[in-house]
């Protein structure tokens, strides 16, 4: 019975990994905090690399934008275009706007403030295709049951821009039904659907100046790349510490002698 006791009181070593004898001290990891501390060394690892990424991405984004930007502007006329081979690139156009089939895409911010983008669609001279122009951005006012109204040429404009993707699908939550002219996002094939005439397959973000008060600030593709770099520097900081401290934490003070023995007489 005192022999059982005597086992139950058993003290049960930690599972070392290894044992490597640094002058007067061992490191000895044991199996549970490094696998702890591998995993959250690759998480931080994983998250700093995605960070990097996002911010190299938008930089080639940029630089393929600057590059298509540089080139001569491409004419928009009565043809269908092949829309790979106009996106980011600098788009010159001759029509009418469409007053009557503009839509307001709601919940834009512009330096802090809420707004709308105004997208109108521009009948195309000497065609019957139209192209959808986001015409710029106007604040929204203080009674949102009360629309804007921007001014409109009313004849013939021509206007330049950059051609891109005419898709802006964000996180909707409820119902984002179009609600008259105030649309949440822009749905283009629900909007090519509704219009009478046959839409460019691309989106117009228009930069030549109108009098109509809208403001054509267009934030550029590598927004935000210093936000990214300095969330990728703190994960790896992070990664960094977490390998410290293990190696820190599992380089301990050498047992001596009288202490190995007392150990192997308790065993």
């Amino acid at each position: 019975m005192l022999a059982a006791k005597a086992q139950s009181n058993r003290i049960i070593p930690a599972m070392h990994l290894l044992r490597i004898r640094v002058g007067r001290r061992v490191f000895a990891p044991t199996l549970g905090p490094t696998l702890a501390a591998l995993f959250f060394f690759l998480l931080t690892l994983w998250l700093g690399n995605w960070q990097s990424g996002r911010a190299e991405e938008k930089r080639v984004m940029q630089a393929r934008v600057d590059a298509a930007m540089r080139e001569p502007p491409v004419h928009v006329g009565a043809a269908a275009l092949d829309r790979a081979s106009v996106l980011d690139r600098r788009v010159e156009v001759t029509g009418r706007f469409d007053d009557a089939h503009t839509i307001l895409l709601d919940n834009r911010i512009y330096q802090g403030r809420a707004g709308y983008h105004v997208l109108t669609p521009l009948r195309i001279e000497g065609g019957v295709r139209a192209l959808l122009v986001n015409r710029g951005w106007m604040p929204a006012g203080p009674d949102r049951s009360r629309l804007p109204h921007p001014p409109v040429a009313a004849g013939t404009v021509h206007l330049e821009g950059r051609a891109v993707e005419p898709h802006s699908r964000y996180v909707e939550l409820g119902d984002a039904s179009p609600q008259g002219r105030v649309w949440q996002n822009l749905d283009f094939e629900r909007y090519a659907a509704q219009y009478p005439l046959p839409l460019q397959p691309v989106l117009l973000l228009q930069t030549s100046p109108q009098p109509d008060g809208l403001i054509r600030d267009w934030p550029r593709p590598d927004t935000g790349v210093a936000t990214h770099v300095g969330y990728a520097f703190q994960w790896y900081s992070l990664a960094t510490t977490l390998a410290v401290l293990w190696l820190v934490l599992n380089l301990r003070r050498a047992p001596t002698e009288a202490a190995r023995d007392d150990e192997t007489t308790t065993t």
